[in-house]
């Protein structure tokens, strides 16, 4: 295990003319407070201070500076500073938010003075997803971040530090495929071959994938309700709960397929990609909305973090029939009842199986024909608001500027798009 430190680069989306006017605002005063601090010769962050703070800024923009100006002392030779430095923020002053089930899915709030911020969507370095997810639930511990303008484009650099396992120097070959089936009947679904090619060790989380119906069932009754009443905080409150109560269910079922992986001799834990899985779901309106409110891409983004913590590489293929066709022989089968599988040929020895379980072997079979991608390779081809989610619903109204001015959302973004 080992501390390892990245810079994850976000860019903010198209702010509005609003917002841009406060990004630069932000900039002016900061750039103004920091020439001064500098002029003045301030060599102790008390002495900084008192030049500060006078200026527009938050106290996260304040902290950070009081903080830099001592290192340009130390390192600038100058007797004026270039214009180009960029806002620093304290690491309290980050704050992120991911609406998977969006065209854009990440939000970063954006200090600008004592009592107003931003909400302003981000897109992310896809290869630093992991990354990402891992400062959004905690796992990692963010130091400063720097709000820099390019060309009119502006990005937020945010430093991150976690523990990761040192990595592997098995090859593709020498891993064992762990499939990964993520459903409702049972959560998720866990299974690996021998070195016989005989299943072992089937897991499944099936109590766990009850208590998420339950709450998700509670939540749009009880919700509804409300709302008919016009209690929309009230519902936005209870709502956060009972979505809290979930999180942390996929977060114990995450860690334990973790653990799981752990306990097999050079693991990789396959997962179906997820791309267009909304568009291929159409089983009605009942069905539509509770499988379009599943926590795939959460289940999907815990378990990817999580595993690159361990030092465990996460893989993706394609979920065409994994679920449909019989493990043993190929042929496609039926469900007679929800957590059955019956294989349609009859000279297979399978007979009848369990459904999630026959489901996750394919899927680790599918690895093992060499069809595999990592999430990456596939950015660049994904359509917008193809990840599904299980905060979908959850938030009635999302992070609005503080500002009472803010502008009307545009609805073709998703519900924080500036």
């Amino acid at each position: 295990m080992g501390e390892v430190t990245k810079t994850l680069e976000l860019k903010l989306v198209d702010p509005n003319v609003h917002k841009r006017q406060k990004l630069r605002e932000t900039q002016d005063a900061y750039q103004q407070a920091l020439q001064a601090a500098f002029a003045a010769g301030c060599d102790t962050q008390s002495a900084a201070n008192d030049v500060v703070v006078e200026y527009d800024l938050s106290g996260y923009a304040k902290n950070a500076l009081k903080k830099y100006v001592l290192q340009l002392h130390n390192s600038y030779d100058a007797d004026e500073l270039h214009d180009d430095h960029p806002v620093r923020f304290t690491n309290e002053g980050l704050q992120l938010d991911h609406q998977p089930q969006n065209a854009i899915e990440w939000y970063v709030k954006v200090p600008h003075h004592e009592d107003y911020h931003l909400w302003i969507p981000a897109r992310a370095n896809p290869d630093q997803r992991e990354w990402l997810e891992a400062v959004y639930a905690d796992d990692a511990e963010t130091g400063e971040s720097r709000l820099i303008e390019r060309d009119g484009t502006w990005y937020l650099h945010v430093t991150a530090t976690r523990n990761v396992e040192n990595q592997s120097e098995t090859s593709a070959d020498e891993r064992t495929p762990i499939g990964v089936d993520i459903g409702e009947a049972s959560l998720v679904t866990v299974c690996h071959r021998d070195d016989s090619g005989s299943p072992v060790r089937p897991r499944l989380w099936a109590d766990d994938g009850k208590a998420v119906r339950r709450l998700r069932k509670t939540y749009f009754t009880a919700t509804r309700r409300l709302q008919k009443r016009d209690s929309e905080r009230i519902a936005d409150s209870f709502g956060d709960a009972l979505w809290d109560q979930i999180d942390d269910v996929f977060h114990c079922v995450t860690r334990e397929v973790v653990a799981y992986a752990e306990s097999v001799k050079n693991p990789v834990l396959v997962l179906e990609d997820l791309t267009d899985i909304r568009e291929n779901m159409d089983y009605g309106e009942y069905m539509n909305r509770r499988l379009h409110g599943w926590g795939f891409a959460k289940l999907h983004a815990q378990i990817r973090y999580k595993a690159a913590e361990k030092g465990i590489p996460v893989e993706t293929v394609n979920p065409r029939n994994t679920s449909k066709a019989c493990h043993a022989c190929g042929e496609h089968g039926s469900r007679p009842r929800q957590a059955t599988f019956r294989c349609s040929n009859d000279d297979c020895w399978l007979g009848e199986y369990q459904a999630d379980v026959n489901g996750a072997i394919n899927i680790a079979d599918r690895y093992c024909s060499g069809e595999s991608h990592r999430r990456s390779d596939r950015t660049s081809r994904q359509k917008a608001g193809d990840d599904d989610s299980a905060t979908d619903g959850a938030s009635l109204t999302g992070p609005q500027d503080s500002h009472a001015d803010a502008e009307t959302q545009q609805v073709t973004r998703g519900t924080y798009a500036s």
